[in-house]
């Protein structure tokens, strides 16, 4: 049985393309605390009585945080050329082919080196750190990734090193 070859090369051009889109998502974020903050588990013969204190927001301030971008390192283009090549050449005949094969190289290898720049470049982070001035008169800070609903002034529980509205 004999497969044409449009077919095939239609073909071999989506899955081309499914496999550059799939490089678009971006890196995945690691927070390390989250709001309510929880500290971290005691070893088990180290476990204490819960305590528990109550005060009010005193301050939300917003941490920023950059990472440096890593650039291009031109596989995104030859990835994107490459594709662009075999999708343009589907289209037209003779000369009109080879323009069109020549168009999907460039615009696939521009479309390719802009996606991998977007993805290698610097990203900004956003955290919060919430001061709270319990009823003893003391300050507890709290870095949290968002303050949910928190705001200045508001009753919060502390409960053995997590933080809550109360």
């Amino acid at each position: 049985m004999k497969i044409p070859f449009r077919f095939l090369s239609v073909t071999a051009s989506v899955l081309a393309l499914a496999t550059l889109t799939a490089c678009v998502a971006p890196a995945p974020v690691y927070q390390t605390t989250r709001y309510p903050y929880q500290a971290p588990p005691q070893p088990y013969a180290a476990v204490q009585a819960p305590y528990v204190e109550h005060g009010r927001v005193a301050n939300i301030e917003v941490l920023r945080s950059e990472t440096a971008g890593s650039g291009t390192s031109g596989g995104g283009a030859v990835a994107g050329g490459l594709i662009g090549g075999v999708v343009g050449n589907q289209f037209g005949r003779g000369g009109g082919r080879a323009a069109a094969t020549a168009l999907g190289l460039v615009g696939g290898a521009l479309l390719g080196n802009s996606i991998e720049a977007q993805n290698n470049g610097p990203r900004a982070y956003e955290s919060y750190r919430v001061s709270v001035q319990t009823e003893n008169g003391a300050y507890r800070v709290f870095d949290v990734a968002s303050p949910g609903d928190l705001r200045i002034g508001d009753r919060v529980r502390i409960d053995n090193g997590q933080i809550s509205r109360w």
